[in-house]
């Protein structure tokens, strides 16, 4: 199987430039006269690509494949769709390298963390593989006399995910693996700026022998997301992006009948207190914030100091972003790549220039850091100390390399200054102490925490999801809420002739 990204998978633009097209039905298309959009190496800010934008008309065409395959994929018994789920696995796994030159040509983040990205997208598919644990009901014996009541979970038909740029193979597999193995049939719709890892995964799915129309994929825009939140036969859709789409897709998709998952944006907090190590809490703060250029929903974007925590971090912090390697991500000693387009450095720059002007001490610029006098779309590390709360740096998700420092006298003004934030995705606290560790976990009003983890992102069997405006819907992704969110539960109640009584009874049924 040839998985090179510069391949023409379907047909040659004018321009010589390879299309990058849908796969519906296991069949990769682009059809004629569709509208296209450009594809940009964001290491070198070259055009690579096109990519071709479905229309409604494509969106039914996967829908209607998926609608065709669903009634025998949902017969065949979870055993032998985990079977599948393991192949697929294997595939994976040997692709790996090949799926993170996809997402780091595409995406500009560093080859090794696009390798992390791909691993985590295995430990979703490996949970998925133990769907008929995961799908088994309950029973109870004798419930009322001679009757039994059990419960059993059953697929929805149609399921569609809408994933954003930052993780074109992890966010994915958030969604399709458990949805698939549960015996729905998947309709994804990636982001349109890095869309070639999926066509990846398309193939990869084909090649492991999932039936065609199990797993399509339609390239697109608004137009696509208009039509699958819209299309009648699509009975649930998860998402994942900025909280302004979250809310219209959670009101779309809510308004059209369908169950909707929609995870919106952050604004994620690192609390360091006073007696934490400092050396181990700045590496943190340079992974969390920097790291993918700062393009992580799960991103350190503001490190609360507590009282004299400032002094003794920020000159280790300093020294540290003097010397991170800003640089092409398929370069193994670049520690940071470019942001994803010239969209995102414009509007991320344009961010640092609201801080300088608002007030906030600027202690690093990446607007000026050397690698952006080459091409590509590169900016460097950021650093702001002394922001308030009602500057735009401190309110806004930025989405890019950029790292606010908020005073605090103490933990209870940090604890209010993080649960007044709209958003409630994901914050960590630095510290020494047990006791402050539990009272900061307990109190605090955001849907993942970390302990001196700078990063908390559940493994595959936890689940996924913020809270207040980083989440719409009520249930996480991926782990058992996963399976909940793709399935319903179905309660039987059964009994026989034998033992039911002659006669009508006209009284609510009660155990007898």
């Amino acid at each position: 199987m040839n998985t090179r990204l510069d391949t023409p998978t379907n047909s040659q633009a004018a321009s010589g430039l390879s299309t990058l097209g849908h796969s519906i039905a296991g069949v990769e298309t682009a059809p004629a006269g569709t509208r296209l959009q450009d594809i940009f190496n964001p290491a070198t800010g070259e055009r690579i690509a096109q990519v071709a934008l479905a229309s409604a008309a494509d969106v039914d065409h996967a829908v209607a494949a998926a609608k065709a395959a669903f009634p025998a994929w949902s017969e065949t018994p979870p055993i032998r769709r985990a079977r599948l789920m393991n192949k697929f696995l294997s595939l994976v796994n040997r692709h790996r390298d090949e799926l993170a030159r996809a997402i780091t040509i595409e995406h500009g983040k560093t080859f090794s963390d696009a390798q992390g990205e791909v691993d985590r997208a295995v430990d979703i598919i490996e949970f998925a593989c133990g769907i008929p644990q995961l799908l088994k009901g309950d029973f109870t014996d004798q419930v009322s006399t001679g009757i039994d009541n059990w419960t059993l979970r059953q697929p929805l038909g149609v399921v569609a995910g809408i994933t954003p740029f930052n993780f074109p193979v992890m966010v994915p597999a958030w969604m399709y693996p458990i949805a698939i193995a549960a015996g729905n049939t998947f309709v994804l719709k990636p982001s349109p700026i890095d869309p070639g890892a999926t066509l990846l995964t398309a193939r990869l799915m084909k090649e492991a022998g999932f039936p065609d129309g199990v797993f399509n994929v339609v390239q697109g825009d608004k137009e696509a997301v208009d039509a699958l939140l819209e299309h009648p036969d699509v009975k649930a859709v998860s998402f994942v992006g900025s909280t302004p789409i979250a809310n219209y897709v959670y009101e779309t998709g809510a308004r059209h009948g369908k169950r909707v998952q929609a995870l919106g944006g952050a604004k994620n907090h690192l609390v360091v207190m006073p007696d934490a190590d400092m050396e181990k809490a700045a590496d943190a703060l340079m992974g969390a914030a920097f790291g993918s250029a700062g393009e992580r929903c799960m991103a350190i974007s503001v490190a609360v100091l507590v009282g004299s925590a400032g002094e003794a971090l920020l000159p280790l912090l300093n020294e540290r972003v003097k010397a991170l390697k800003v640089g092409d991500g398929l370069d193994l000693s670049s520690e940071m790549g470019p942001v994803v387009s010239k969209v995102a450095l414009n509007r991320i720059a344009g961010a640092i220039a609201s801080g300088v002007e608002e007030g906030a001490e600027i202690l690093a610029d990446g607007r000026t850091h050397a690698v952006t006098k080459g091409s590509g779309f590169f900016l460097g590390p950021t650093v702001f100390d002394h922001v308030e709360p009602g500057m735009r740096i401190y309110r806004e998700e930025i989405f890019g390399p950029v790292l606010a420092c908020v005073r605090v006298d103490d933990m209870k003004q940090a604890l209010t200054l993080i649960n007044e934030h709209e958003f409630g995705n994901g914050v960590s606290i630095y510290t020494r102490d047990g006791g402050s560790a539990r009272e900061f976990s307990r109190n605090v009003e955001i849907g993942m925490v970390g302990v001196n983890v700078p990063i908390p992102v559940p493994m595959a069997w936890h689940g996924f999801g913020g809270w207040k405006k980083s989440l719409f819907g009520d249930m996480h992704a991926y782990g058992e809420e996963g399976v909940r969110f793709y399935t319903r539960q179905k309660s039987i109640m059964q009994r026989w002739p034998e033992s039911i009584q002659k006669g009508a009874e006209f009284t609510m049924p009660v155990s007898k």
